[in-house]
């Protein structure tokens, strides 16, 4: 008692600092708390399989519901990347029908509703949607690059190695969007196509310059009717 009595300012000083650094990580704490509450976070993944047909599965794990805005698939090859917006479904799809004379024919159906026209809208908080299964991706990007596909490879030397899927989102009342995007290694012949994550998770892209990165990408899209574009040459598809 006698030392602390003689040494009375510094104990205060100490006690000074001890209770600021409390202080700092309460304040610590509860900003981070609060961050991971307003945080967007979005879940890319595989589902019901784990291999070619395995459907795509976009998940909202934030706080709040988000707006997907565009849905970006990106099929990168050994003779080039073919990218594509996939937000929207093809605009058609052939159904057989027995015609009068009991004989198969094909027509073309073309979806009625807008949820079944675009993938775009609202995703409420800890809800999901699929975007179709691998494979169809990975065909719909070979159809327009002109890649002749059988099975789950394609009939040339074209060797498939990685899809990427980024999906551009708006969350919460700030008018920058978000991000998040995931790589799937694909290993395929054509009997089988196994697909594999590049990472373990999703790329999130929500830091201040990766938003205003994408503010100028949209703007582009939007100006440019971006709707897909490929560096692999037509006489390498041959």
């Amino acid at each position: 008692m006698s030392w602390i009595e003689e040494n009375q300012a510094l104990v205060d000083l100490c006690i000074s600092i001890a209770t600021l650094l409390v202080w700092v990580i309460y304040a610590q704490l509860l900003f981070s708390g609060f961050r991971r509450q307003r945080s967007p976070r979005l879940i890319i993944n595989r589902g019901k399989k784990k291999d070619m047909n395995a459907l795509c599965i976009i998940s909202n794990m934030s706080m709040e519901a988000i707006y997907v805005e565009y849905i970006i698939a990106v099929l990168r090859t050994s003779h080039g990347t073919v990218t594509m917006d996939v937000t929207d479904f093809e605009r058609a799809y052939t159904e057989e029908q027995k015609d009068n004379d009991g004989n198969q024919q094909s027509i073309a159906v073309t979806p009625n509703g807008v949820h079944e026209n675009t993938r775009q809208g609202p995703l409420l908080s800890g809800d999901f949607m699929h975007i179709g299964t691998f494979n169809a991706l990975v065909w719909r990007l070979a159809k327009e690059a002109g890649i002749p596909m059988r099975g789950f490879c394609p009939e040339n030397d074209i060797k498939l190695k990685c899809l990427t899927i980024q999906v551009i989102a708006l969350y919460g009342p700030d008018s920058r969007p978000i991000s998040a995007s995931r790589g799937f290694d694909i290993n395929s012949d054509e009997e089988v196509g196994t697909l594999t994550p590049a990472s373990w998770q999703t790329h999130q892209g929500v830091s201040f310059l990766h938003r205003r990165r994408l503010c100028r990408l949209v703007d582009e899209m939007n100006e440019t009717n971006f709707s897909s574009s490929s560096t692999i040459a037509p006489q390498e598809n041959q």
